[in-house]
């Protein structure tokens, strides 16, 4: 038998890992970049494995945790993002550190999703209340990676701050062989031929798809609001890249208060205020003005908190004898958006300015606003599977 708490403490601790993940390669990339001579064109490949990494993590994770439990997956994810933390550190061959950025990504993304599943699958109610507090640990990881790394930089190389740190994914795989995890749902059946029939459900493909346009709208604010700052409100790249750190600040602070004080606040209520406080955040990154800048990026965070919390919650609750493989169905969307959008944003920057972003952004909070009516609208009629 399981114990809730240390089930839901070991998903923290793989939530951390993933904050952790996404945000390495970006950090340790000018080190990386002189270590083995890169040109932008390589290190742009680079950067291309990662998500393709976590895409891959993503489309697993779900059929196999369905099938087999999570235990195994939570071991062998852990592990691979230790193999990728001293890959990355390490490596003296470039082809050697793309194969360890691909593992590094593979198992961020399946750790993602599978204690994101296994959370929901422990929790009777309020489901999208927990998954918030699970996220707040990927804020933790996001932010705490380059403190990190900015707190030993004149102390000791980056590659034994990389190295050390990977040594926290290793003893997380070793924590997670020693605990018990919820049982397999489907230990005599394939969870694969059931899925298919999830694509018939409009109202998972309509939170597919809230999910695409959520992932891509922070891709677009993580990847290119320094770039914004900086051409649009005249700041420096240090000024820009605090600006960005807000950011995450107020989506981890949203997502912690929505697990706790609004924990009995209904969802619509909830993704009405986050469509609220995205307009106004984005009224307010739309100036030349930093501090107003800033403050529309904590609100902009604010916004985005609880879309993948609610959403996820609601998955979970409409298919928990499926969820995992429900999650992996609709993560793998968000991801595909995340991917695309942002390639399409730096077209519309080179082409037509880097000041389109707003517009990019008001473009996705339409797109979200219309999915959620719909979502509210037809969750009530449950396709059967």
């Amino acid at each position: 038998m399981y114990n809730k708490k240390l089930v839901f403490f070991s998903s923290c601790l793989g939530m951390l890992l993933f904050g952790v993940t996404l945000i390495t390669l970006g950090s340790v990339a000018p080190e990386l970049a002189r270590k083995f001579d890169l040109s932008k064109i390589a290190s742009g490949t680079l950067f291309s494995i990662m998500p393709f990494g976590v895409l891959m993590g993503s489309f697993f994770f779900g059929p196999f945790c369905d099938k087999y439990g999570y235990k195994y997956l939570l071991v062998f994810s852990a592990f691979l993002i230790f193999i990728g933390f001293e890959g990355i550190a390490y490596a003296t061959d470039f082809s050697i550190l793309r194969i360890s950025v691909f593992l590094f990504g593979l198992g961020g993304g399946a750790i993602n999703g599978a204690t994101s599943a296994v959370v929901a699958d422990i929790t009777e109610k309020d489901k999208y209340a927990n998954l918030s507090l699970l996220g707040v640990f990927f804020g933790i990881g996001a932010l705490g990676m380059p403190f990190v790394l900015a707190l030993f930089e004149s102390v000791v190389d980056y590659q034994v701050v990389v190295a050390a740190v990977g040594l926290l994914a290793l003893l997380a795989s070793v924590f997670y062989m020693l605990i018990a995890f919820p049982l397999p749902k489907h230990v005599n059946g394939s969870p694969i031929r059931r899925s298919f029939s999830l694509l018939k459900d409009h109202v998972l493909i309509f939170i597919a798809f809230f999910l695409f346009c959520q992932s891509s709208f922070e891709a677009i604010i993580n990847n290119w609001t320094t770039s914004y700052l900086i051409a649009q409100v005249g700041v420096t790249p240090s000024k820009a890249l605090y600006g960005l750190s807000l950011f995450v600040v107020g989506m981890t602070a949203m997502r912690l208060l929505t697990g706790s004080l609004f924990r009995d606040v209904k969802t619509q209520k909830l993704l009405m205020a986050s469509f609220l406080f995205l307009l106004f955040g984005c009224f307010l990154l739309n100036t030349t003005n930093y501090i107003s800048a800033v403050i529309g990026l904590v609100f902009i965070g604010a916004g985005l908190a609880g879309g993948f919390p609610i959403m996820l919650g609601m998955v979970a609750a409409r298919y928990s004898d499926l969820s995992a493989t429900a999650f992996s169905m609709v993560l793998a969307v968000a991801l595909l958006g995340n991917m695309l959008v942002n390639y399409m944003m730096g077209i519309v920057a080179q082409k037509y300015g880097i000041h389109n972003l707003i517009t990019v952004a008001f473009m996705e909070i339409v797109a979200m606003t219309i999915l959620a009516v719909l979502i509210f609208k037809f969750q009530k009629t449950k396709s059967a599977i």
